[in-house]
């Protein structure tokens, strides 16, 4: 059996997606900044494009512009509003331990330039905690930057909260929703999000395109120079395939956002039940401020790259983290964030699922995962110790 466990990394693209991008990789190939007829229809594609995102996530559409993806979102979004900050004397930024590397290098790079970065502890829950907020911030800050779902342990964060706090003092809100949208409700009025960041292939959507909202009264500044594609803040000729198929798979996630939830959690649970079960086993983050479909799980006494290699074999695709960090030696940093210990992070699952799961696919995940946590588990000499009471068991 092939069981893909690894929504979060990305979607398989939608019949939807697919459907509404093929004329535009076919017959209407027109360049959208062209005046004559062909090229408008490409432009009044991309303009009903940002018309469907903006109402999926409540926003105006002048205030939507397509991008390459999230990173690149969160990228403008952040060096914006340190650009903005900087002018006026404020270079104060404030994050949390356990972003993507999209934010926290981007933050690195404003910190060798000068600005002050301060992380917020996400606790072991995976939570950031509302005082903690409120102590960081100081009257030389810029942004606030926290992002809506963990990519890696699914937590949700009190955005609503975060927002409403941040409005009353005035500091620009920006948030990677990127493992939330299409999958959690988003209202950036009632939130009070002035940035949001979302990509397509999180959603059924082809790789390759995202979303920046930032609120009508933000200052962007440009990442790339030239044209005045996307109302002169993002040149280049516009990718109108990829931008009206994530029009059209975010539409589609979100008027099923209720009935996919309801198929996603049962098999979700399931998984934590049954995995739980495993001797000396963490289950890593809340399970009562969360994403549907992630789970994220570590077992003492293996390496997580093993693992995975091995369910492979299986027919399993999984991850022990974020697809962007794959390859590092390096236990995650999310977990770490967390406080798990070093050893123990080593040894970490992710299965993140979908709509397009299967309650079959479920069954065989959690019969296969505890023969292969024993399997290497009798090969490992770290596990031996531990059996032999020679070192003391962490979980």
């Amino acid at each position: 059996m092939f069981v893909y466990a690894d929504n979060a990394a990305t979607t398989c693209t939608s019949q939807a997606a697919l459907d509404a991008m093929m004329p535009y990789l076919t017959r209407q190939y027109g360049n959208p900044s062209s005046l004559y007829g062909f090229g408008q229809t490409a432009k009044e594609a991309i303009e009903n494009a940002r018309k469907t995102v903006a109402a999926c996530i409540g926003a105006q559409p002048r205030e939507i512009y397509f991008t390459s993806g999230g990173s690149e979102a969160d990228n403008q979004a952040i060096l914006s509003a340190a650009k903005v900050g900087a002018r006026k004397g404020k270079r104060h930024l404030i994050s949390t331990a356990f972003e993507h590397h999209a934010v926290l290098h981007t933050l690195k790079k404003l910190e060798k330039e000068g600005c002050e970065v301060t992380l917020l502890p996400v606790h072991e829950d995976g939570v950031v905690r509302m005082e903690d907020l409120e102590a960081a911030v100081r009257d030389d800050t810029a942004l606030v930057t926290i992002m809506f779902a963990n990519n890696e342990i699914g937590t949700i964060q009190p955005i609503t909260e975060i927002g409403a706090f941040c409005r009353e003092r005035n500091i620009p809100f920006h948030t990677d929703a990127v493992q939330a949208a299409g999958h959690m409700p988003i209202d950036v009025e009632v939130m009070n999000i002035d940035m949001l960041s979302l990509s397509g292939h999180k959603f059924h959507a082809p790789k390759g395109v995202g979303v920046l909202y930032a609120k009508k009264n933000i200052l962007l500044s440009n990442l790339i120079e030239g044209g005045g594609q996307e109302r002169g803040k993002r040149a280049g000729t516009e990718n109108v395939a990829g931008i009206v198929a994530l029009a059209a798979a975010l539409k589609e996630s979100c008027d099923a956002m209720e009935e996919n939830t309801a198929k996603i959690l049962p098999m979700r649970d399931k998984l934590i039940t049954e995995l739980s079960k495993i001797p000396h086993s963490r289950l890593n983050g809340s399970m009562d401020h969360h994403v549907p479909g992630t789970v994220n799980i570590c077992f003492e006494g293996l390496e997580g790259d093993s693992l995975l290699l091995m369910l492979d074999q299986n027919g399993i695709c999984a991850s022990s983290g974020s697809a962007c960090n794959a390859g590092s030696i390096d236990p995650s940093h999310v977990l770490l964030a967390i406080g798990v210990p070093y050893e123990i992070a080593h040894g970490s699952l992710r299965l993140s699922i979908g709509e397009y799961n299967t309650m079959e696919e479920i069954d065989y995940i959690v019969r296969i995962v505890p023969q292969v946590v024993e399997e290497l588990r009798r090969k490992s000499p770290i596990w031996q110790a531990m059996e032999a009471g020679q070192r003391p068991h962490l979980i």
